[in-house]
């Protein structure tokens, strides 16, 4: 395979374009035209035109992951679940004419386990480059909703949710103070104007708990609850 064009993207800075004789064209970065010894009128081998083809999936996979990480912060792996994931296709009643049509499991297994080492490598680059940061995710997320007044509870479920490792939430965790003013400015927003009977207190109490707050604070909730209305 014979390299017809080489040449860098007028639209995007780092990206380079690869014209081949087939009239294909692969998208690598500046660093695998110099690792990869690229230029125009090059003769690739069967092995180079292989390395080609793995660096414009990784150059590929790197842009996109870029994207979704300029848009909001995410874990290790939410980021390759995004990036592994199939494209989405059109549902067909009968997507296949004849039975020699349907794909080959092993093919379709082998490019599946080519993508995933491919993303693995992507995330383990955007980690160097410190925009992939699983402790610094446990941190924005246990903020983020320790401001919506939730509870420990809901803060474990939305790390687990989103794919932080366990060694990171102690650790985000003890940033979030439970001083009770946001528990308390919960359990009134509940009551309301109500009087704090047992029935009241138990509806109160109910819906702390689904916010993922523990007995124990609740409890000291409800007795401040309990002490601002005989004042």
């Amino acid at each position: 395979m014979r390299i017809e064009k080489l040449e860098p993207s007028k639209h995007k800075q780092g990206r380079w374009l690869v014209w081949l004789e087939d009239a294909s064209i692969v998208r690598v970065g500046e660093g695998d035209v110099v690792s990869l010894g690229l230029y125009a009128g090059k003769e690739l081998t069967g092995a180079e035109g292989e390395a080609l083809a793995a660096a414009g999936g990784r150059f590929r996979l790197m842009e996109r992951a870029v994207g979704l990480l300029s848009q909001r912060p995410m874990s290790r792996k939410e980021l390759l679940d995004k990036l592994c994931a199939p494209p989405r296709q059109k549902k067909e009643k009968y997507p296949y004419d004849k039975l020699d049509d349907a794909p080959d499991f092993d093919a379709l297994q082998a490019r599946k386990e080519a993508v995933r080492e491919q993303a693995e490598a992507v995330a383990d680059r955007l980690t160097d480059l410190g925009l992939l940061n699983d402790g610094e995710y446990a941190h924005t997320v246990v903020r983020h909703y320790a401001a919506k007044g939730y509870g420990p509870r809901k803060l474990r479920d939305e790390l687990y949710r989103r794919g932080v490792p366990r060694e990171y939430w102690e650790d985000a965790l003890e940033e979030r103070e439970p001083d009770g003013r946001q528990i308390d400015k919960l359990a009134r927003q509940k009551l309301r104007d109500d009087e704090p009977t047992r029935e009241n207190l138990k509806k109160v109490s109910d819906y702390l708990a689904r916010r993922g707050y523990g007995w124990e604070e609740i409890s000291a909730a409800l007795d401040r609850l309990r002490e601002e209305e005989w004042e």
